[in-house]
């Protein structure tokens, strides 16, 4: 790749690009997501068309977007632990056939864009950092309560179960965070089916779906394709925000989404 030429990633882009590759999503789609556009942003000589892209072979792609990341860097200081450690993590999560391990299989240089994580940075680029320093990433997680790596799944219907299910299970002594529980918010009940459905193909991880109690036909649907590990629960009475008073389920949302949007509270019924 001599020949190649190269517009460096900004470090945003590095960021943003890293960020992605390491959240909880499906390991094919994400990495697709972000070869292609580390290529079609930055590789500036040959240039690809977004079709060539889509038809590319995997390793080919791979190797090209490597390339272009590291570029960006400036560092020869390699260190493959991180890819390695990152290559199991989704084995361990999602079942992978050998085109999603062809995109594992990146030369990033991981190890150079630790010193761009900081503090404020998510927990998904924390626990990178983490990986870099310890072994033993199950301790890490538990003392910081990184949420990564993630080893159980909690479907629920909408942001109010999402927000508050964390925050009541610290009162019980039970650290979402520390444990790696990760809870995923499907956009309402007929949604929480077709995510359960999705996941239950695609995880190796434990399932919890939580339903609201109107939701007993979307349980009854879920209900046969439970594999050992999953669990399903119905509330015995109303919807999830009937827990508690509408002033206490607004304020915890508005704390918990000032910084990313905001909640339509009109739309929250209680009867308390």
């Amino acid at each position: 790749m001599k020949d190649f030429k190269v517009k460096p990633l900004t470090k945003e882009q590095i960021l943003i690009s890293v960020d992605r590759l390491t959240r909880f999503k499906n390991t094919e789609d994400k990495y697709l997501r972000v070869f292609k556009d580390i290529i079609n942003s930055n590789l500036i000589y040959p240039k690809f068309k977004r079709q060539e892209l889509d038809e590319m072979n995997y390793k080919k792609l791979t190797e090209i977007a490597s390339f272009v990341f590291n570029s960006s860097l400036c560092s020869e200081d390699y260190d493959y632990k991180i890819n390695n450690k990152l290559a199991a993590y989704e084995n361990s999560v999602f079942k992978l056939d050998k085109n999603a391990q062809a995109l594992l299989n990146n030369t990033f240089n991981y190890k150079a864009v630790i010193s761009f994580i900081n503090d404020a940075s998510p927990l998904n680029l924390k626990w990178l950092k983490a990986l870099s320093q310890v072994e033993d990433m199950v301790s890490a997680r538990m003392l910081h309560a990184l949420r990564f790596p993630v080893e159980k799944l909690v479907i629920c219907e909408g942001i109010t179960e999402e927000t508050l299910l964390p925050e009541f299970a610290k009162y019980l002594d039970y650290d979402f965070d520390k444990f790696g529980v990760y809870v995923l918010s499907a956009g309402g009940k007929n949604q929480v089916v077709k995510t359960f459905y999705k996941l239950a193909e695609t995880v190796k991880l434990p399932i919890f779906v939580l339903l609201d109690n109107d939701a007993v036909a979307n349980c009854e649907e879920i209900k046969p394709r439970l594999r050992s590990s999953d669990k399903i629960y119905l509330l015995k009475n109303g919807e999830f925000e009937d827990i508690l008073p509408k002033r206490l389920v607004e304020k915890t949302l508005h704390y918990a989404t000032e910084n990313i949007s905001v909640p339509v509270f009109d739309e929250i019924e209680t009867g308390h």
